[in-house]
């Protein structure tokens, strides 16, 4: 404890272990605590099942029909990894793929009317997709293949389209899509969480939906892949990146008092003993003084017993419920301005017991009463063998740490990605160092440490 350090990261969340793995590997010196006795914080995969049990405070122990309590590894805050995402590509720079083993999620679908769809994403399943009309189809078909053939360093590909310019709403009226296909290309393809991005220039939503469609392509189910023993594996496997490259890892170790000199963090003092920094990282739990809450998230982690209907019997699957499909007032007003997620990962995962299905639903809160929110994504998942509700704060920081050098992530949002951790990510680290986060860099360190001929 008593050295000096060059960064140190308080809690072991995926975006403290991803940056503390990429400062590591940059040559500084970390030193990263955390005062729970397991890694993951709030993005841990909670086993054995008694645990989870303990943890949300329920009276009984789980039924034997739940199988063995061990073979539970149950994600806190459900994610996917899109397949050429940004944090895959920071799994395959960092090496941190050889720790870790992946399977494609079987589908990924969109609730209109009551009923499940597949998302479309390519022009085949543009064509075979029951969620449009024929003239829509061909419409929606034209609009994909714009989408691929675009090249932003190419004005041929633009088609009368000023990527900076243009609006995503003028670009949809361009191809005469519907309401329906706007709704699902947005928040199915795009993922977007609102409505926000259609009167903004076209760029990044359409960049957006060529990631889709590219992560699409590499595997043929769906963009998303999960890690086999649950998200709790991600942290674990950059903790160990940062061992590697000297970093310095203590669990269980209670944060009295993060020291400040002339209004910046100087060190931390746990146990009566203080270790000096010149940059720290830390979780919003460990610096409430420099957060402001956000909003809420709700999440309820459902144990089934059964695939979920309509989606062909995946074994895992993405659901997105649009809010124009739900929770419509009588007067046509909408009482929530945000989507409802559902992730559904099961035993083929190694993450439940043999039979055994975790579908966790997920959204923004916007009302007093958030389980009824919720209720059209539960009433999919019926019937349901044992509910866990959370409601978590999400809190942001209220300082970017240039004068103070605290740079504190945010919380894990509803999506049911890692797209906007990743920007989190690329964010503090442009702050700690004054320069952008660069993939291409980071094989370089790489390539320095463990030589070309292993990468």
């Amino acid at each position: 404890m008593d050295e000096e350090y060059d960064v140190i990261v308080l809690g072991t969340g995926l975006t403290e272990c991803i940056l503390s793995g990429i400062m590591s590997v940059n040559g500084k010196k970390v030193l990263h605590m955390d005062r729970n006795p397991y890694y993951g914080g709030e993005s841990s995969s909670i086993t054995p099942l008694e645990e989870l049990y303990k943890r949300f405070e329920l009276p009984d122990s789980p039924p034997e029909s739940m199988g063995r309590g061990r073979d539970w590894n149950v994600d806190l805050i459900p994610k996917f990894l899109m397949a050429n995402g940004q944090l895959v590509k920071m799994l395959l720079y960092t090496e941190v793929t050889r720790y870790l083993d992946f399977k494609v999620v079987e589908g990924s679908f969109v609730y209109k009317g009551g009923k499940i769809y597949k998302v479309p994403s390519t022009e085949t399943e543009a064509l075979a997709s029951n969620l449009m009309g024929m003239f829509e189809k061909r419409r929606f078909r034209k609009f994909l293949v714009f989408v691929a053939n675009f090249d932003e360093n190419d004005p041929k590909t633009f088609e009368g389209v000023d990527p900076k310019v243009t609006t995503m709403k003028d670009v949809y009226k361009k191809f005469d899509l519907g309401q329906d296909v706007i709704d699902f290309t947005g928040h199915a393809l795009a993922l977007y969480r609102t409505d926000d991005y259609l009167d903004v220039p076209c760029l990044e939503t359409i960049n957006r939906i060529k990631l889709y469609s590219e992560s699409l392509a590499r595997y043929g189910k769906s963009p998303y892949l999960y890690p086999l023993y649950g998200l709790g594996e991600l942290p674990q496997g950059f903790a160990r990146l940062s061992a590697i490259y000297g970093g310095t890892y203590m669990l269980n170790k209670p944060v009295e008092e993060i020291v400040m000199e002339d209004g910046h963090v100087v060190g931390v003092k746990s146990e009566g003993e203080v270790a000096r920094c010149k940059q720290l990282i830390c979780d919003p739990s460990y610096i409430q003084d420099r957060v402001r809450k956000a909003g809420q998230v709700i999440r309820v982690i459902c144990i089934l017993s059964h695939p979920i209907k309509n989606t062909n019997d995946a074994n895992s699957c993405q659901i997105i419920i649009p809010q124009n499909q739900v929770n419509r007032k009588s007067d046509g007003i909408f009482l929530t301005s945000f989507y409802i997620y559902v992730c559904m990962i099961s035993y083929a995962h190694n993450v439940a017991a043999q039979g055994k299905y975790i579908a966790i639903v997920s959204t923004t809160v916007e009302t007093s009463e958030p389980e009824t929110e919720i209720e059209p994504a539960l009433e999919l998942l019926e019937p349901i063998d044992q509910k866990f509700v959370s409601l978590s704060d999400l809190y942001e920081p209220t300082d970017d740490g240039t004068e103070s050098q605290i740079f504190a992530s945010s919380a894990y949002d509803a999506t049911t990605h890692f797209e906007t951790t990743c920007n989190d990510i690329k964010d503090i680290y442009k702050r700690m160092t004054g320069s952008d986060f660069d993939f291409e860099n980071m094989k370089r360190k790489q390539n320095d440490v463990f030589g070309e001929d292993e990468q």
